[in-house]
C-alpha cells in the first residue's frame, strides 16, 4: 500500500532522493525526501483552495471530516501494523490512539455544525442616535488561511497527519500543509491516503491538504517561511520548537507559531494526603512515569512532597515500583541518546541522589529515580528540564513554605497536580493562586498522563510548555487557534459569509 511518495494537492509525487524508515522492528521503506520547491507547490495550491473552502459550508466541511474518519477506519488494520512496526508501541495502544484521532474529528464536525465557535455578535444600526448614528456592525470568526502542522514523534495518529491540528483547522476552513514526521512516515502515507480519498469523496478542492515527508530540516524551514502560510501548529522539542518559533517571528509578516515543547508537569502531595496514602501515591506515580515509555508530554516527572517518615513511605513505593517495571522500547534511536543524556545529567546534579539506577540498551529506555532536597532543586536550573523518558525526581521540602517557594520557581507547565485530603485545604488554597499561573490544567488527586478530547480540556501553558499561553491543541477550544475575528460593517447580506 505504501507508495514512499509526497501527497500534494491531490498528486503522489516522489523524488529519486530517499530516506530510509528506522523500525522497531519489521521491513524498512524507503520515503521521498522533501524540497522547499514541494513546499511551494503545496502552499500555492492551498492558497488556491482557500478562496473556495474557506468559504465553504459548516456542513460540507463537517462531511470531510467525517468522511475522514470512515476513511482512517477503513484503513485501521493497515494503520496498526505499519505503526507498530515503526514505533514499537503496541496494538492496543495504536488501536486506542486511532480511535481518539477519529473521534476528535468527528467531534470537530459536531461542533462546527452547532456554529457558537463563530462567536456571531451583532449591534445593528441606530441611524437616529444622537449625537452620532451607529452603523450595522457584525462580527465573526473567520479562517486564517493556509496552515502548516508538523507531525509529532510521540503520537503517530492523534498529533500527527490528522490528529488535531489538522482536524481543528480543517473545521476552522484552513487548508493543511503537513510536515510528516520520519519517526512513522509509512504511517503518516496511509493516513494521508485515507485523506485524499475523503477530499476525493466529498469534492473538496485538491489543495485542501498536502504531505510532504522529510528527515531534514529544509522543509520545516521552508514551511514556516512560506509568505503564504498564515499559522504553525508543532507537537515537539523544546529546540526544535523554539528554532521554528523564531523562524515565524522573524518574518517580514510574522504569524503566530503554536507550538507544545515539553513539561515537567510538577505534582504536589501535601502532607496529610502523604501521611494517609503516600505509598499509593508513590506507586500510582511509578505507573503513570513508566505509561508508554514515559514518552507523553503530560509525563509526572516531579513530585514535591515535605520531607520525613511520610516522605520515606512515598519514596520507597515508588522505588519498589519502578525497580518492577521492565525497559521499554522507544519510539526512535534519536530519542533513546536523549534519554540517556538526560539522565545523565540528573545524576550529576547539586545533592542529588540516584535511587533506582537502571542502564537502558539502543532504543529502550529502563526506569531511574533521583532524589533531592528542596534547598538543592532550587539552587540547581538543570533539574527542572524535562527528560523525556521513564525518569523522576522526587524533591523533599523542607516544610510547605518552601513548597509554595518551589511553585513559584517552576516554568510554564502543561499540568501541575494537587495530592491533597481535607485537613491539607489551607495549604491548597495558597498554591492553587500560584500554580493557576503556571500551567493550562490543575488536577487533583490524579495523575495528569492522558488528556481528553472535549470541550472544555485546555492542553498548553506558560512558555516553556507552549508558546502561546491563551491557546489548547486538545479539545475544541483549539479550533480558536485558526479563526481570526473579522467586523462587518454595513455590507450587504449578499457580501456576508452564509452563517451570518
Amino acid at each position: 500500500m505504501l507508495t514512499g511518495k509526497h501527497l500534494i494537492a491531490g498528486e503522489w509525487i516522489g523524488t529519486e532522493v530517499t530516506f530510509p524508515s528506522d523500525p522497531a522492528h519489521g521491513p524498512s521503506h524507503d520515503f521521498s525526501v522533501g524540497t522547499p520547491a514541494h513546499v511551494d507547490r503545496a502552499v500555492h495550491a492551498a492558497e488556491e483552495a482557500f478562496a473556495t473552502f474557506g468559504w465553504s459550508t459548516r456542513s460540507e466541511r463537517a462531511a470531510l471530516l467525517r468522511k475522514i474518519a470512515d476513511e482512517i477506519d477503513a484503513r485501521g488494520d493497515a494503520i496498526t501494523e505499519i505503526g507498530c512496526q515503526e514505533t514499537g508501541l503496541p496494538e492496543a495502544r495504536l488501536q486506542g490512539e486511532r480511535g481518539r484521532t477519529v473521534g476528535q474529528l468527528r467531534l470537530f464536525a459536531d461542533h462546527i455544525e452547532a456554529g457558537d465557535y463563530l462567536d456571531l455578535r451583532h449591534d445593528p444600526a441606530l441611524p437616529e442616535r444622537a449625537p452620532l448614528p451607529r452603523s450595522d456592525l457584525r462580527m465573526i470568526q473567520r479562517p486564517l488561511g493556509p496552515v502548516a502542522v508538523f507531525g509529532a514523534s510521540n503520537f503517530p495518529l492523534a498529533f500527527s497527519v490528522a490528529g488535531g491540528d489538522t482536524a481543528a483547522a480543517l473545521a476552522a476552513g484552513c487548508p493543511v500543509v503537513v510536515k510528516g514526521h520520519p519517526a512513522h512516515p509509512g504511517t503518516g502515507e496511509i493516513v494521508a491516503q485515507a485523506i485524499d480519498a475523503a477530499i476525493k469523496a466529498t469534492d473538496s478542492p485538491a489543495g485542501t491538504f498536502s504531505l510532504i515527508q522529510s528527515d531534514g530540516i529544509d522543509v520545516g524551514t521552508a514551511l514556516a517561511q512560506h509568505p503564504l502560510i498564515r499559522a504553525v501548529g508543532f507537537t515537539g522539542s523544546l529546540r526544535a520548537g523554539r528554532a521554528l518559533f523564531d523562524l515565524c517571528a522573524q518574518r517580514p509578516d510574522p504569524i503566530p507559531f503554536f507550538g507544545e515543547l515539553g513539561s515537567v508537569n510538577p505534582m504536589f502531595v501535601l502532607p496529610e494526603a502523604a501521611a494517609v496514602r503516600g505509598a499509593e501515591i508513590g506507586s500510582g506515580w511509578a505507573g503513570s512515569l513508566t505509561m508508554g515509555a514515559g514518552q507523553f508530554c503530560t509525563n509526572p516527572g516531579i513530585a514535591i512532597v515535605v520531607d520525613g517518615e511520610n516522605a520515606d513511605a512515598l519514596q520507597a513505593a515508588t522505588q519498589a515500583a519502578l525497580a518492577a517495571t521492565p525497559a521499554q522500547t522507544m519510539l526512535t534511536c534519536g530519542i533513546s541518546d536523549a534519554y540517556r543524556d538526560g539522565v545523565a545529567q540528573f545524576a550529576a546534579g547539586t545533592g542529588v541522589q540516584q535511587v533506582v539506577q537502571n542502564e537502558s540498551a539502543p532504543r529502550h529506555a529502563a526506569p531511574n529515580l533521583f532524589v533531592v532536597s528542596g534547598d538543592d532543586w532550587l539552587s540547581d536550573g538543570s533539574l527542572h528540564h524535562e527528560v523525556f523518558g521513564p525518569t523522576g525526581i522526587l524533591v523533599r521540602a523542607r516544610d510547605t513554605n518552601q513548597m509554595i517557594d518551589i511553585a513559584r520557581t517552576i516554568e510554564g507547565q502543561l499540568t501541575c497536580t494537587l495530592h491533597m485530603d481535607a485537613g491539607d485545604a489551607e495549604i491548597a488554597r495558597k498554591l492553587v493562586p500560584v500554580l493557576e499561573r503556571k500551567a493550562g490544567r490543575l488536577l487533583a488527586n490524579g495523575f495528569p498522563t492522558g488528556v481528553e478530547v472535549c470541550d472544555s480540556m485546555v492542553h498548553g501553558g506558560p512558555y516553556p510548555a507552549s508558546t502561546n499561553f491563551g491557546a489548547t491543541s486538545v479539545g475544541t477550544l483549539s479550533i480558536r487557534r485558526f479563526l481570526r475575528p473579522v467586523c462587518y460593517q454595513d455590507l450587504p447580506a449578499y457580501l456576508l459569509p452564509e452563517q451570518m
